[in-house]
């Protein structure tokens, strides 16, 4: 009798060299397409450094800070905005070779996507058994994709070294009561005013002496600032920081602010501010509210990326590269979807998991790297041109009100995990 044939055996997910090769594939897949996202971007060559470097080459040779103007095709004329602490820590980088200066913003950068990356992601791999060297990896690739990060190194902002202050602090400092908790989030501040909203946030879940502490760090360094330039820090308080214009236009799509959703709408004009002001009121007060919540609740990561959601609305100016609050968002849905494992969470998790990928695609893909939304004012004035240049805004709305907040055992496990890390 003949033997029967025996059938090869079945890769399945018990086999680790399938395992192997298919995360293998997975990493391979997101490196070859990283050059292609950042392709659009190269166009900027940096553009923002550059006008740093010439504003401290300008000041250096005796120029008021403010005075400096650079002509661009698509917001006009662009001065020096930042506070005179942050030209004091950009000052030094003007004696050196720009090429070296790009290098060294390149790389921290991406040393800070990393660092932070792995803050963010370590308690969720830790929570759900998860491949740590192959999450991670996918989670650092995937935040360098997304057009904020993108935007942020190849306009070669900052944006990155506030993250690091801001996590730092409300991710380990605060939550521990560490003695010099607030500092970070107080550099921050005086390094680009919008982390102010952090102190807002500290204020509203009454930890007070955090919020003391970032209050004073922020004032030394200012103070600091203006003992060595007077003049330029009183010009600054005094005018410059009330001179939106100075910045760029309002209505440009890449600035993904309620006010920039409103000045789309009034463009050419400037929008009706008491109109502006009663949104943001009631848009800032229900993100802080929830934000309190979570706080409360011991969710530090939802507190911080509301929080930074309601900045980002809040603020007059928001431009692309400013809302990094979207990839912690994208971690705490991931985490809340792996988390709703009972049969009767099951559309809840596909909810979860559903809006935790369409976000992720949305600022992979962008608002602003693949359009050409011209040098002229152009009125919001169809339904599909709204959704599409508001993309983020209203996105960071939709998060607002569908961020969970996680409590008790998910909670306790990432407070564990922050103290290893």
């Amino acid at each position: 009798m003949p033997a029967e044939p025996v059938a090869p055996p079945a890769v399945t997910d018990e086999d680790p060299g399938g395992r192997t090769v298919r995360r293998l594939v997975t990493v391979v897949a997101l490196i070859a397409v990283l050059p292609a996202l950042y392709l659009p971007g190269l166009v900027h060559n940096f553009f923002d450094l550059k006008i740093y470097m010439s504003a401290m080459d300008w000041w250096t040779a005796g120029n008021p800070l403010y005075d400096y103007v650079q002509p661009d095709r698509v917001q006009g004329e662009l001065y020096f905005t930042y506070p005179p602490f942050s030209a004091l820590l950009l000052w030094p980088f003007g004696l050196i070779r720009l090429g070296a200066t790009v290098t060294i913003f390149t790389v921290l950068t991406v040393l800070a996507v990393v660092l932070t990356t792995r803050w963010l992601v370590t308690p969720v791999i830790a929570r759900h058994n998860l491949p740590r060297a192959f999450t991670l990896t996918v989670a650092v690739l995937l935040v360098l994709a997304v057009e904020s990060t993108r935007e942020t190194i190849t306009f070669g902002q900052i944006n990155m070294l506030l993250v690091v202050l801001i996590l730092a602090d409300l991710l380990f400092a605060v939550p521990q009561a560490r003695r010099w908790a607030g500092v970070g989030i107080g550099l921050a501040t005086a390094l680009k005013l919008f982390p102010g909203i952090f102190i807002v946030y500290l204020l509203a879940t009454r930890r007070w002496r955090a919020a003391a502490v970032a209050s004073a760090t922020a004032a030394a360094a200012t103070l600091l600032a203006a003992a060595i330039a007077p003049r330029d820090s009183w010009r600054f308080w005094t005018h410059e920081l009330w001179a939106t214009e100075r910045v760029g236009r309002t209505d440009y799509t890449g600035n993904q602010s309620l006010f920039g959703l409103l000045s789309r709408f009034s463009a050419p004009e400037k929008p009706d501010r008491l109109l502006w002001l009663l949104v943001v009121a009631v848009v800032a007060g229900y993100g802080l509210w929830r934000a309190v919540r979570a706080a409360r609740a011991g969710d530090a990561l939802t507190g911080l990326a509301l929080t930074g959601l309601v900045g980002a609305l809040a603020s007059p100016i928001t431009w692309t590269h400013h809302i990094y609050w979207f990839v912690p968002a994208v971690v705490l849905l991931a985490d809340a979807a792996l988390s709703a494992d009972r049969p009767d969470e099951a559309r809840r998790r596909r909810w979860l998991a559903g809006l935790a990928v369409g976000t992720t695609a949305l600022i992979i893909y962008g608002v602003v790297s693949f359009h050409d939304w011209g040098v002229a004012p152009v009125r919001t004035d169809d339904p599909v041109d709204f959704v599409l240049r508001n993309g983020y805004v209203l996105l960071s709305l939709l998060l607002l009100v569908a961020l969970p907040i996680r409590g008790g055992r998910e909670v306790e496990k990432s407070h564990q995990m922050d103290t290893a890390v």
